[in-house]
């Protein structure tokens, strides 16, 4: 049985789970704006990634014992000044995730639960992969700078994704 503290965090991540993914939609819809494909491509594979995340958590609490409770999702920002911009705030999203899964983890040790500790540790791994992902984009993205075809060729790459 989860224990309601827990239960409530748990909640709370399904929250932030989906809130990522209708921020990562956003950044689609943003990407289609203008005429970025790929990176629209790349932003809705992430963004059923992020549903998938909200799932696993959906799942463990009815498992548990639990009882989810879905709990509202705030408007995502809209616009952005350049893909570089909104891959800053993917990366900073990402960082703003990893620590939520580290409260987590810290949370499901001080409850000694260590089936919830177990079950966190997938989410430990695939957030240094989150975190890398993004920040390698960022990276490409600040070497570009202003060069059309190299935006274009990125844009291309991700959208092999």
């Amino acid at each position: 049985m989860i224990s309601k503290k827990l239960q409530d965090a748990f909640n709370e991540q399904i929250q932030a789970e989906m809130g990522s993914a209708y921020l990562y939609l956003s950044m689609s819809a943003y990407f289609h704006s203008i005429n970025m494909e790929g990176m629209a491509h790349w932003m809705e594979v992430q963004a059923k990634e992020e549903q998938g995340h909200a799932e696993k958590f959906f799942k463990h609490i009815i498992d548990r014992g639990g009882r989810v409770e879905l709990l509202a999702i705030e408007k995502p920002k809209f616009e952005w000044t350049s893909p570089l911009d909104a891959f800053n705030d993917t990366y900073k999203h990402e960082k703003y995730i990893t620590g939520r899964i580290n409260n987590l983890v810290k949370m499901a040790n001080e409850e000694n639960d260590n089936a919830a500790g177990i079950f966190l540790q997938w989410f430990v791994t695939e957030q240094v992969e989150e975190e890398a992902n993004a920040s390698k984009i960022v990276a490409m993205l600040e070497r570009i700078k202003d060069s059309v075809n190299g935006l274009f060729m990125l844009d291309h790459k991700l959208g092999e994704r």
